[in-house]
């Protein structure tokens, strides 16, 4: 007996099943290029410091810095016009005495390279100092001058600003270091003295036999002018180690406690100050 054929033939192929088998393909690919494209962003990712933050390339600080500086000098100029004549004096000074001790060698050519590298480093000794003493002399006296002298110190400093206050704008500034506890008043005395011992009574729960330093910033007798400031707090005994210091840390954290609104920093002439001036302090 004879086979029948089937009636039904199969459908030919359309567009549309070329397109959707395409698509499969593109998809594959797609997803091919994608984990590619994840793991160059992946190879590509930035290397990260031991702060955490990305890293910055040595061209990158250096411009930074230059900026920094050549901001720190204009408005060093500002409130001191005598600036680019001492700054030339002291080059010229330490220069010409390098030379002078060259020409007594009998190398006057030889030291010239040297001559000049002394003269520069002592223009920048000069324009440092100087750019310091006009960022004091412009914050002084205004709320908040302690909290950025602190916040500008070199090392492992741990500045909380504005522990307590009086809305006077009287306040007690907090700093955890090597030292141990550091508390900062700026204000009135009458005024900040009674915020201290409240403080102290405070953290004392916490640190145990941590010791702790309170300073009153001021002129007066038994206060740290402000200029002395940074160095006062970095010239106190090291009594923790970075272990006891990090573990303190997280005990003050767990305090925890309110933050007076204190301004981020002192506001001379109705201005922000400018950190490149904090950057000049350090160097």
């Amino acid at each position: 007996m004879a086979r029948s054929k089937p009636t039904d033939a199969p459908a030919p192929p359309t567009k549309a099943g070329k397109g959707a088998s395409g698509s499969t393909k593109v998809d594959a690919k797609g997803v091919k290029a994608g984990k590619g494209a994840q793991g160059a962003k992946a190879s590509k990712a930035p290397k990260l410091g031991k702060d955490g933050k990305p890293k910055v390339g040595r061209w990158s600080k250096m411009k930074t810095q230059g900026g920094q500086i050549k901001q720190a000098y204009k408005l060093t100029y500002k409130n001191d016009p005598k600036l680019p004549w001492i700054m030339l004096i002291a080059f010229v000074v330490v220069a010409a005495v390098v030379e002078l001790i060259a020409v007594l060698f009998g190398a006057p050519l030889l030291f010239i390279p040297i001559a000049v590298l002394l003269g520069l480093l002592a223009a920048l000794v000069v324009f440092g100092r100087r750019a310091q003493g006009s960022a004091y002399r412009q914050v002084e006296g205004q709320p908040g001058a302690a909290a950025w002298v602190l916040e500008g110190m070199r090392g492992d400093w741990r500045v909380s600003s504005g522990v307590a206050g009086t809305p006077q704008l009287d306040a007690v500034h907090r700093v955890l270091g090597r030292p141990g506890i550091i508390l900062v008043a700026e204000g009135v005395p009458q005024r900040v003295r009674p915020l201290i011992a409240q403080e102290k009574r405070r953290i004392a729960k916490v640190v145990g036999d941590t010791p702790i330093y309170d300073i009153v910033v001021g002129d007066a007798e038994g206060q740290v002018p402000l200029k002395k400031l940074s160095s006062h707090v970095m010239k106190l005994p090291r009594n923790l180690d970075g272990a006891e210091v990090n573990s303190l840390g997280k005990r003050m954290n767990a305090l925890g406690g309110a933050r007076m609104p204190i301004p981020g920093g002192p506001m001379p002439g109705g201005k922000q100050m400018s950190v490149s001036q904090r950057q000049m302090r350090r160097r």
